[in-house]
């Protein structure tokens, strides 16, 4: 599986003599498809890191999460995950929707391992799916152009205490969040959030 170095990267390469460790990596770790292991590896956790960028160069990250399994592998190039109610700025969403490009970076703290999937997203309003994910805005479906693992080396061991109330479930009504009742966001929530209350 090829994959691109800038010359920016190539330059750090030559300078650290790492150019053939990279190629080499390139070629035994680096896969276009999705494997039973990887895809084992990604169903059963509850977060990952996402990188966008905006039409401008301008990138960022967000954390996603939910319960085990919220990422859902479609088959062996294609994973989907849901997008909750957030904050409504909808940086990474807006990103997607602009430029399609992906990083996802997925993390067991518990057992010190880690992986990468880049690839190529779009936004999804009707997609079978969305019925696993109450309360679910849209889907985002991946295509992925690059999986490979990450050196577990400098991952502090971390184990979960409490999964998230707010992660939307079908057996349990989901809280509202705090800063949704504060003076400077209550009069700007949109008009169906429940946080709102019932409308008289």
């Amino acid at each position: 599986m090829t994959i691109h170095y800038s010359p920016a990267a190539r330059a750090l390469q030559d300078r650290f003599d790492t150019r053939r460790l990279a190629d080499r990596l390139g070629d035994v770790k680096v896969h276009d498809t999705i494997t039973p292991d990887d895809r084992a590896f990604i169903e059963r956790l509850d977060m990952f890191f996402l990188a966008t960028v905006d039409d401008e160069g301008q990138p960022t990250c967000s954390y996603k999460g939910g319960d085990p399994g919220f990422v859902t592998v479609i088959d062996d190039t294609t994973l989907a995950f849901p997008n909750y109610d957030g904050n409504g700025m909808y940086l990474s969403m807006g990103n997607v929707a602009a430029t399609s490009g992906v990083g996802m970076l997925f993390i067991d703290f518990e057992q010190q391992r880690r992986m990468r999937i880049d690839g190529v997203a779009q936004l999804v309003d009707d997609h079978p799916l969305l019925a696993k994910y109450p309360e679910a805005q849209f889907l985002v479906v991946v295509k992925a152009r690059h999986v490979y693992p990450n050196c577990p080396r400098y991952i502090h061991q971390y184990q979960l205490v409490q999964r998230s109330a707010f992660v939307p479930r079908a057996s349990t009504r989901t809280p509202i969040p705090g800063w949704k009742q504060t003076p400077w966001a209550a009069d700007v929530l949109p008009a169906n959030d429940p946080a709102r209350g019932p409308t008289p």
